[in-house]
């Protein structure tokens, strides 16, 4: 079901796959107190509801998201100092954790400029499918400010640490052909192929072995932290819970019989 177009984030799941969109076009999709609450509760949604089983985020106009309204951040400093901080844990770090470690798959579909939060919730999904018109923006010290919402923990993993440096601490327009070639874009494509194309890759996603997925993403974060003897013990861990799926006892079974799998997700 959809929400109300009129809400700064619509939600609707369809053949296992929940499309979140940031829908503030006239503000290019900024993150005002409304849209960070309503986008925190969508991913936060979409990762518990078991008829999901990819999520696909996105954003309706020009932009993914330039990230903070900084209109209402200038009159939150005026007027609520001691409060205009509350929005880093209350928003911006629940949403990036749910974007990044949810037991299922995410792809963002980049319409369009992705800057400061709005790149880094894109950093925190599976894939990027991005528009040949889109671009990032590492934009948090042209506002004297640090990076939030994950950056520091995915971007060096994406690029490596020399060029994380130089996009935080330099910020500049990366253009669609230069985040593929850094590795910060799955796969970019024409700007009108956009939503299709994306929507195709999640409802991929969507039939795949859910909880194997899950395993893998959580195998991956372990990884990034542990040495090696810890990350074959956590992965004998993952092995033991997805073999007792009935999707690997189905697809063993159809791989002998020489049939494509069909996975039910669990």
């Amino acid at each position: 079901m959809t929400e109300l177009q009129s809400a700064p984030v619509l939600y609707a799941v369809e053949d296992g796959v929940a499309t979140v969109t940031l829908n503030r076009p006239d503000a290019m999709n900024a993150l005002d107190a409304e849209t960070k609450g309503c986008l925190r509760d969508a991913v936060l949604r979409a990762g518990v509801e078991p008829q999901v089983r990819a999520v696909l985020l996105t954003g309706t106009g020009r932009a993914f998201s330039v990230g903070q309204d900084l209109k209402e951040h200038v009159r939150h400093l005026a007027d609520q100092p001691d409060t205009v901080w509350r929005t880093v844990p209350e928003h911006y770090v629940p949403i990036a954790h749910a974007l990044a470690t949810m037991p299922k798959p995410v792809v963002a579909a980049v319409n369009g400029v992705a800057a400061g939060a709005g790149a880094a919730f894109s950093f925190a999904c599976d894939f990027r499918i991005l528009a040949d018109t889109a671009s990032f923006n590492l934009a948090f010290s042209a506002i004297g400010l640090s990076c939030d919402s994950g950056s520091s923990w995915t971007l060096p993993r994406l690029v490596g640490w020399a060029k994380a440096r130089e996009l935080l601490l330099l910020p500049r327009t990366v253009p669609a052909a230069e985040a593929l070639a850094l590795g910060l874009a799955s796969e970019v494509v024409p700007a009108a192929e956009l939503a299709d194309r994306a929507l195709e890759l999640a409802r991929q996603l969507a039939a795949g072995p859910t909880v194997a997925y899950g395993a893998i993403r959580r195998s991956l974060a372990h990884a990034a932290t542990h040495g090696i003897a810890e990350a074959l013990a956590f992965e004998a861990e993952m092995m033991q819970l997805t073999g007792t799926t009935d999707d690997h006892r189905d697809a063993v079974a159809a791989f002998l019989a020489k049939q494509q799998p069909r996975f039910a997700g669990h």
